[in-house]
């Protein structure tokens, strides 16, 4: 074969596999939390894999069961279980519910409402994904020390004094060991995913020493089975709706932001809609087959793209590759401790944790960092859907209020703008004749926060390569949130990357407090890039300009 006809192909083929090996430890730790089994989490993969891979909306997604869908799965599989009464009376409802939860997005997508997750709040996002990590990382404290897990954060934390008084070293050793592997093994090579080595390695010595501990136990060989059943459930619609619901939106969230960070490394933009329509069919064929439900998978993605992937053809290479896994070696994967998958999931869960947003809880604006703290409780202790709904409640109150104290004392309009009259915003910014073709000046009108940020990123990202300088006029942006904060950053660096100079002028008191509290001034944007005399504003352009290698080749 010609490879020269297609030159993304061996691209695809590598990121594909590579996200493949990185998929499969995770697709069987997220099977046996969400109480289904190591298989569901395969078949969730496989589904999800191919399907939504093939009718999304963003080229290199990978999408699979990941950690905030498989916390609610499992918290949805126990709720009806306790209506049917037992797992295999539950099962048809259970997969009816993810079908559902797929046709739901589908909707979601059909009604274009993908363009609205742009306007959820950092803050609220944070919250969300650090309560995420949290319960990933209490769902295993009772299987790293040997025990089966209660259903509920309420009673892991009620009853945890039994299992620490009575130990099971084995088990917590294999957590351990595999935990150390996990991070350590990056550092000696990243040709191979150190999940995976850790789950060889472990599950090897676990066989041969020989350790007791549980095991995954038997795992379905051959192709996954259609499951018809699941439409002889639509009569417990009033039971599936609302997790499904719930699943519906999650799964939303956690697609559309993955396609975001695709976007941001690739430098492409995806289709919203598209995408969730693809998830949608993506998890209406996981229910189908018996698997769980998923979403967009963040690290998988970035994988994929780093490992070449750049066409959906990476994605569905990394379902048929867990697919031929599942042909292969499911005899050998029931050997699987349980340990070991809860070391896995307990990196995965500390990596959910959103360590930025929670270092800088004590320099962002108050009511930030209060969105946050509540959408965090309220994830861990009370409900997801319920804790992002909460957020935006308390975001948009609190929103208008601020707008309505700045309006009055100022009526500026909360639009972004930019001038259509080029040569008269170069006249009031004195910047010289010569060096015009290479300077781009915006005004930014009104506050900088989240309901803008993705617009002022839009701009940013619309900057001409052939642009030397950006003047950032911030003279009438009298506040900037937590999005505002990081959307600004994201654009310094991303610009600097094209060695394109960002220059602001008549920086207001609080966006200036706001970044020196988080370290945005000095380590990113530097002091000498600040100004409030437009004429020396525009004396430093000149002299950059003119001993810039950009310019001069």
């Amino acid at each position: 074969m010609n490879l020269s006809k297609f030159p993304s192909l061996k691209g695809d083929v590598f990121g594909g596999i590579t996200a493949g090996i990185v998929a499969l430890p995770l697709a069987l730790a997220f099977g046996v939390q969400s109480g289904l089994g190591a298989a569901a989490g395969l078949y969730g993969a496989i589904g999800l894999g191919i399907f939504a891979t093939l009718f999304g909306g963003t080229n290199t997604q990978i999408s699979g069961p990941t950690g905030p869908m498989t916390v609610v799965s499992a918290a949805m599989i126990t709720l009806i279980i306790g209506h049917k009464g037992s797992l295999d009376e539950a099962v048809p409802s259970i997969l009816f519910c993810f079908f559902l939860a797929g046709a739901i997005m589908i909707l979601m997508g059909v009604l274009r409402i993908g363009q609205y997750i742009k306007y959820i709040p950092y803050p609220v996002v944070s919250g969300f994904m650090t309560g995420i990590g949290v319960i990933i990382i209490i769902l295993q404290f009772f299987p790293m020390l040997g025990y089966d897990s209660p259903k509920t954060i309420l009673e892991i934390l009620r009853n945890i004094n039994d299992p620490l008084q009575n130990i099971h070293w084995p088990s917590l050793g294999l957590t351990a060991f595999t935990m150390l592997i996990v991070y350590i093994f990056p550092k000696i090579s990243t040709l191979v995913p150190s999940t995976l080595v850790a789950l060889i390695i472990v599950t090897i010595m676990a066989v041969f020493i020989p350790i007791e501990v549980k095991i995954i136990g038997d795992i379905p060989s051959g192709l996954p089975a259609f499951h018809f059943d699941i439409f002889t459930a639509m009569a417990d619609i009033n039971i599936v709706l609302m997790p499904a619901v719930t699943l519906a939106a999650l799964g939303a969230i956690d697609s559309l932001l993955t396609s975001v960070v695709a976007d941001n490394v690739t430098r492409t933009s995806h289709n919203s809609n598209k995408e969730l329509i693809g998830q949608g069919l993506g998890n209406m064929v996981a229910g189908f087959i018996g698997g769980i439900p998923g979403a967009g998978a963040t690290m998988r993605t970035l994988v994929n793209i780093k490992s070449g992937g750049t066409t959906k053809l990476s994605g569905v290479i990394h379902g048929i590759f867990l697919l031929l896994v599942l042909l292969g070696i499911s005899s050998l994967a029931s050997r699987i401790p349980i340990p070991v998958l809860s070391g896995i999931l307990l990196t995965v869960g500390i990596s959910i944790v959103d360590r930025r947003g929670l270092s800088h809880i004590g320099k962002i604006t108050k009511t930030d960092a209060f969105v946050l703290i509540i959408v965090l409780i309220l994830t861990v202790f009370v409900d997801l859907l319920q804790a992002v709904a909460a957020g935006m409640i308390i975001s948009s109150v609190i929103f208008i209020k601020q707008m309505g104290d700045i309006t009055q004392k100022d009526s500026t309009s909360t639009s972004i703008q930019t001038s259509k009259e080029a040569e008269k915003l170069h006249d009031r910014y004195h910047i010289p004749n010569e060096i015009r073709p290479f300077v781009s000046i915006k005004r930014i009108n009104g506050p900088l926060f989240f309901g803008n940020s993705e617009y002022f990123l839009q701009l940013g990202k619309k900057v001409a390569d052939e642009i030397a300088v950006l003047v950032i006029d911030m003279k009438r942006v009298p506040y900037i949130d937590q999005s505002g904060l990081y959307a600004l950053e994201s654009i310094v660096l991303s610009l600097e990357q094209k060695s394109i100079q960002v220059f602001l002028l008549h920086l207001q008191k609080q966006p200036e407090a706001m970044m020196r509290n988080i370290l945005l001034i000095p380590n990113v944007i530097e002091l000498e890039i600040i100004f409030d005399d437009e004429e020396l504003c525009a004396e430093s352009i000149k002299i950059l300009i003119k001993n810039n290698k950009k310019i001069s080749t």
